[in-house]
């Protein structure tokens, strides 16, 4: 079995090894050494990267992994590298350091997170995943909003407490008698991960030796999972570049609304219903202008176009509705020539369903309805929608 520096020393960077096997795959090589540094992905934990050096030669480490038993036996850790090193070849691992240690915040963070929220709230973590850009934490249960921001701050005030991380392997009698939190079975010697006043877990992965060392911890969204909740945080460093990008955008809304960063909430507040009534008396003047264009047009009139912007759905509908009573041939346009337009025509003495394919067929349209109305959208220029009726429908435009 390859020897675990990493359980020996989890703030060891460098170490030296000897390459115990080198084997090609696809366009790569799978390499054992050992003893090792580098943490195989598991656990919830991504693997580490870095780099093997043996006299002039630099070899990246893309990956690392438990053996699968298959290329090599159980107990292996195998490093994916671009270059082979021969077997026997001595070798000085470094660490890529940034992303351990950052690794190793986050499981912790994670650790103190997930086992104040069980233990607080009788919900199991059933899963955690430590992305690139955040963690993820999966519960079997629902959590309220006023629960998450409960232990986020218990969290915190732990972190700010600066106890230790402890990891042990308890002896079978003392492992018998400990509740901790598992998600499965586990047999043989089972490693405890121990944060006074937070968490007493099993755990593979690596951690840091204080709470203090983890940083801020922030819970950003949420969203349903199965019969739980998923909970997304940031953690660390992570956390803090993203509490300096929300202080910069505070910043320039309070300068935009020339109001205190305190009271920016209000501010838009006040905004939002500035702009809801103004919206409103703008939907009634539009409303009144439509219908004084509707009147303008003489009773009897064999066809109608209008061309407006930014009608709804339901406006455009009673636009057509109000000139079909007026015209044989109403056609109702809203939108513009870069992303083309809705429509709603009226026509009783023609078979509009027929009209309407041919109509989407010649101007890149889709949609349909029943006599007396069709409706749909278009791909195309309003030059070519009054071009294509006037050639078409020209009995209604003389």
């Amino acid at each position: 079995m390859t020897t675990r520096l990493y359980y020996q020393d989890a703030y060891l960077k460098e170490f030296d090894a000897t390459v115990t096997a080198c084997l090609a795959d696809g366009d790569g090589y799978l390499i054992s050494l050992d003893r090792t540094a580098f943490y195989p992905e598991g656990g919830g934990q991504p693997c580490d990267c870095g780099v093997l050096i043996y006299e002039e030669n630099t070899v990246a480490v893309t990956d690392t992994q438990e053996a699968d038993g298959t290329q090599f036996p159980h107990g292996e850790i195998v490093h994916f590298c671009r270059q082979p090193i021969p077997a026997g070849t001595s070798v000085h691992g470094k660490l890529d350091w940034q992303r351990r240690i950052t690794n190793m915040r986050e499981h912790s963070g994670e650790h103190i997170i997930s086992g104040i929220i069980c233990s607080s709230y009788q919900v199991n973590n059933v899963g955690f995943h430590m992305g690139k850009d955040a963690v993820t934490i999966d519960f079997d249960g629902m959590l309220s909003p006023e629960q998450i921001f409960a232990a986020q701050q218990k969290a915190n005030l732990k972190i700010m407490e600066n106890v230790p991380v402890l990891a042990e392997y308890p002896d079978p009698q003392t492992l018998s008698s400990l509740y901790y939190r598992s998600k499965k079975e586990l047999e043989g010697d089972v490693r405890i991960i121990t944060i006074p006043g937070a968490d007493v877990c099993a755990c593979c992965g690596t951690h840091v030796r204080t709470t203090g060392e983890v940083g801020p911890i922030c819970v950003t969204g949420t969203e349903h999972f199965k019969s739980g909740v998923r909970l997304t945080l940031l953690i660390g460093e992570k956390a803090l570049a993203d509490y300096a990008q929300k202080t910069e955008n505070i910043r320039k809304i309070s300068t935009l609304l020339s109001a205190r960063p305190e009271l920016t909430a209000d501010a838009v507040d006040r905004l939002q219903n500035a702009y809801t009534q103004l919206k409103t008396e703008y939907t009634g003047l539009r409303l009144e202008l439509l219908d004084q264009k509707v009147e303008a047009i003489p009773a009897g009139t064999p066809g109608a176009v209008l061309f407006e912007q930014e009608l709804s759905p339901m406006e455009l509908r009673k636009l057509a509705d109000k000139l079909q009573a007026k015209t044989d041939f109403a056609a109702v346009f809203s939108g513009n020539d870069t992303e083309g337009y809705k429509y709603v025509i009226c026509a009783a003495k023609m078979d509009i369903a027929a009209f309407g394919k041919a109509f989407n067929a010649a101007l890149n349209g889709r949609g349909g309805g029943r006599p007396p109305m069709i409706q749909g959208s278009l791909l195309c220029t309003r030059s070519q929608i009054e071009k294509y009726l006037e050639e078409t429908c020209h009995e209604y435009f003389r």
